[in-house]
């Protein structure tokens, strides 16, 4: 477990969102898991997502959770900080998978807002004070009303914020108001992120520290330019390569994660294997999804594997 004095620190840049490969008789592809894990490191990832949504979470079961999360903080040992998904609609089941995060090496946990149940705020927001006290990992709120139906009121976020047990939180809504509407009301050190690849570079460029990212899956070298030219001030050349990013951004949030791990199959990383009821892409989205992707530089994944 990394010390977590500074969260600041590390929860920036594009954070990919690690699928969960699976083999041709739907258990876990380890090697395959630890391949994509590796690759993010040498791009330069600050940290990884595990077991969250590109990773069909829903669909794990808690020892496949705590394998994936061991798997990456082996593979990491210190060089990128683990974040475990942890997320369910009951609080205490949210609880035992913090836990369980915990003690497979997690640095953080990150935790959705309970989907189905749709809680008024107070309980929204005794659900993540409830997980928050049970574990020592700090944890990153999740807030995605297009899954969840409710979202989390900024009010409530802000309440929440005031702990140091809350670090961040990753916006689902791709809503750039919503980001300066928040700046002003939530703590300097509180980790604002992005959960939509399309809408990164205005977040960053607006303030935002991050995004938790489908496409840096696909191409992490080129994601990693574009929040160093951001940071470096150098505005245009970050336009041009995201703008080169959104076809292929676009298809993997349409259908995902199946479109996500179609895309690294293309690329000979996985299997394109999903769990149900998630099932995978029909000839068309394949084809549109390896038209996005031959609209990449040939020599930018030639040089990515």
């Amino acid at each position: 477990m990394i010390p977590l004095a500074h969260p600041a620190h590390w929860l920036s840049g594009f954070i990919p969102d690690l699928p969960t490969p699976f083999d041709d008789r739907g258990r876990i592809d380890a090697d395959a898991f630890v391949a994509l894990c590796r690759r993010q490191i040498a791009a330069g990832a600050t940290a990884l997502v595990v077991g969250e949504t590109a990773g069909e979470c829903a669909t794990l079961e808690p020892a496949e959770r705590e394998q994936l999360v061991r798997i990456a903080a082996g593979i990491a040992r210190g060089r990128a900080h683990i974040i475990a998904g942890a997320g369910s609609n009951a609080t205490d089941r949210a609880v035992t998978f913090a836990l369980a995060a915990e003690a497979a090496g997690a640095d953080a946990v990150m935790s959705v807002v309970p989907y189905y149940n749709r809680p008024m705020a107070a309980g929204m927001a005794a659900h993540f004070r409830t997980v928050a006290a049970a574990t020592r990992l700090p944890v990153i709120l999740h807030d995605i009303p297009s899954r969840t139906v409710k979202g989390l009121p900024d009010d409530t976020l802000a309440d929440l914020a005031t702990s140091a047990r809350f670090i961040g939180l990753r916006d689902g809504s791709g809503d750039i108001a919503r980001l300066m509407r928040l700046r002003s009301c939530l703590p300097a050190s509180f980790r604002l992120l992005t959960g939509d690849d399309t809408t990164s570079l205005a977040w960053l460029a607006a303030g935002g520290h991050g995004c938790v990212s489908s496409v840096a899956n696909v191409a992490p070298d080129l994601c990693v330019a574009v929040h160093r030219h951001l940071r470096e001030g150098r505005l245009a050349p970050a336009r041009d390569l995201h703008r080169r990013l959104l076809p292929l951004a676009a298809l993997l949030d349409r259908e995902h994660p199946a479109a996500l791990k179609f895309a690294l199959a293309l690329l000979g990383f996985m299997q394109p294997a999903t769990r149900l009821p998630i099932v995978q892409l029909d000839a068309p989205a394949k084809a549109e999804v390896a038209d996005a992707i031959s609209g990449l530089a040939d020599e930018y994944f030639a040089a990515a594997r």
